[in-house]
């Protein structure tokens, strides 16, 4: 059985962002749940969840957040699952601050980053961290992976069309 992904953004104004990641999971048949946490207004609510997140079921965290962004890293404490930070473009810095607060963890306590925004991807790593243990997810990513390939030859056959 696929373990769950949890999706955790820390406001709902980063919603339409996280849907990417929401998308990706139901096109994989990836059983999630989605959550709002915040590290700095709801810091126990966060922290319980991950303490629990494995005897809960879920095999990896994806955690959505802008400015300080340090709700990867607060939930990543409290568990040993992977933990997968987005880093949100939602600051007058272009999401340059959620970035390296992400992607700053100390020593000891990592956390996976993907780019600012995106969401998408950070499923698609979730998935491939599932997969290991998962050979019909495997064989999923696969053939996402064949079918990218075919799109990219089809637009290369057409373009060679038009200026051949």
């Amino acid at each position: 059985m696929v373990k769950k992904v949890a999706v955790i953004m820390g406001s709902d104004s980063d919603l339409p962002l996280m849907q990417g990641a929401v998308d990706m999971l139901k096109k994989l048949d990836i059983p999630f749940e989605v959550h709002i946490f915040s590290a700095h207004r709801t810091p126990d609510a966060a922290a319980d969840f991950a303490s629990n997140a494995i005897k809960d079921g879920f095999g990896v965290l994806i955690a959505g957040a802008g400015k300080a962004a340090h709700l990867a890293g607060a939930l990543a404490a409290r568990t040993t699952l992977p933990v997968i930070g987005i880093p949100i473009k939602s600051s007058t810095l272009d999401g340059m601050d959620a970035l390296l607060s992400t992607v700053q963890m100390p020593s000891g306590m990592p956390v996976a980053t993907v780019a600012i925004d995106g969401a998408g991807n950070a499923a698609l790593l979730a998935a491939q961290m599932l997969a290991i243990s998962d050979k019909s997810l495997a064989e999923k990513l696969s053939a996402m992976r064949r079918q990218q390939t075919e799109t990219v030859m089809q637009k290369d056959r057409e373009l060679q069309k038009t200026y051949a």
